[in-house]
């Protein structure tokens, strides 16, 4: 949890930076996604360079590159046990 990743949107090309949390912390404007979210779904396991695809609530198919995982706590000792 609180892994955060750089997206590039493969149609629009725009950047965004996500952080996966718990679904209480949620808050999609600011960029906190639930990782039972579609999107936080689709990101689960993932590397750079690998590309993860989701449909919208609306049903729109989306997809995004991975560019960055910028922050995982356990790469960096935080995580509790």
């Amino acid at each position: 949890m609180y892994s955060q990743v750089l997206l590039q949107d493969t149609q629009a090309g725009q950047r965004n930076t996500l952080t996966l949390c718990y679904p209480a912390d949620a808050e999609p404007a600011v960029g906190f996604v639930s990782v039972l979210s579609p999107v936080g779904c689709a990101l689960l396991g993932l590397r750079v360079g690998s590309v993860a695809r989701w449909c919208t609530p609306a049903g729109d198919e989306k997809a995004a590159e991975i560019l960055a995982i910028l922050f995982q706590p356990e790469s960096s000792g935080d995580y509790a046990m």
